[in-house]
């Protein structure tokens, strides 16, 4: 994605002083019955529609509120891996992440936006970033949680650190970017979004490392162009975070690897990143067998965003 957020010019004009107030905001607030737009079905089929599904593309000015936006964090990389199956071999439980991503202020979905998601694996590494295990790093990075950040393990929580493992603690979502150690690229990928404003990927259920929950990155670029090469220009209009109810990362500890990762785990609540205002901070829907989320999970969420800013997640947005 070489040079995605340098910015350029809006197509065409808005109300923008709508926009500043919209911006003063944080959340997507998601209409009745999106969550159910996509149906929780085989893994092996793409973007299913759930019978008598309806695009949401209705106007009015409290449909929905801007996206929470986050901190980038420091395992970003722009690897140019335009595909929607991330998932490159790595154990774990499947999931099924469909997006929806919109404009905050028309509620029309964004087609041929580029959507980045990226997260660590079952025992909380992320790719391009293994070798920082050595100099303590469980999400694959060196460093300490940031003041006031969890270190302890909640009750029942697992505590110490898998065999094999990094053992020490990564920053907490926060920090500069960390430039990567490897060539490995799994768990990250980059996809258009369709007329809809729809994007799916298949990946696994994200772990979790010492002072943070768990969580999957993401960011949306607007206003470039698909080529060979991947996505050129354009601004990144939304950097944020995708995350999970307590009660099923709980099951997933049940299930290898996941029971392996014996590192301090952060609950939602105690995270020092997550916004604390459901899917208006990127609190996902999740579908799953009760007993049985080893089969498969299927998360939705929908986005709105602001076409015309641009939010990087390094502070300049």
């Amino acid at each position: 994605m070489t040079g995605h957020e340098k910015a350029q010019g809006p197509k065409h004009k808005r109300d923008l002083t709508r926009r500043k107030v919209l911006a003063a905001g944080t959340g997507a607030v998601v209409a009745a019955g999106v969550g159910g737009t996509f149906a929780a079905g085989a893994f092996a089929g793409e973007e299913t529609p759930a019978a008598g599904a309806k695009a949401s593309g209705t106007s009015g000015e409290t449909c929905y509120r801007l996206t929470s936006e986050t901190t980038e964090g420091p395992y970003y990389i722009d690897a140019d891996k335009l595909r929607r199956d991330v998932t490159e071999g790595q154990d774990g439980i499947p999931l099924m992440l469909r997006l929806k991503v919109i404009d905050a202020d028309t509620c029309k979905p964004l087609a041929d936006a580029a959507v980045d998601i990226w997260h660590c694996n079952a025992l909380g590494v992320y790719s391009g970033y293994e070798a920082m295990g050595s100099g303590g790093g469980g999400g694959g990075g060196g460093g300490t949680p940031p003041s006031g950040a969890p270190t302890g393990s909640p009750t029942g929580a697992p505590t110490g650190s898998p065999t094999g493992a990094p053992t020490g603690s990564p920053p907490a979502g926060g920090g500069g970017h960390e430039e990567p150690t490897d060539d490995e690229r799994y768990l990250r990928g980059t996809w258009r979004t369709d007329k809809k404003g729809e994007v799916a990927f298949r990946t696994v259920f994200p772990g979790w490392y010492q002072g943070r929950c768990v969580h999957i990155h993401t960011k949306v670029h607007v206003n470039g162009t698909w080529t060979d090469a991947g996505y050129e220009g354009g601004t990144t209009c939304h950097t944020g975070q995708l995350f999970f109810d307590e009660a099923s990362v709980l099951a997933t500890a049940e299930v290898e690897p996941y029971s392996t990762n014996t590192t301090a785990r952060t609950t939602l609540d105690e995270d020092t990143i997550y916004p604390g205002n459901g899917t208006e901070g990127g609190l996902l829907k999740l579908k799953y067998k009760k007993g049985a989320i080893a089969k498969g999970v299927v998360a939705t969420l929908t986005m709105g965003v602001d076409p015309e800013v641009t939010q990087d997640g390094t502070g300049g947005g």
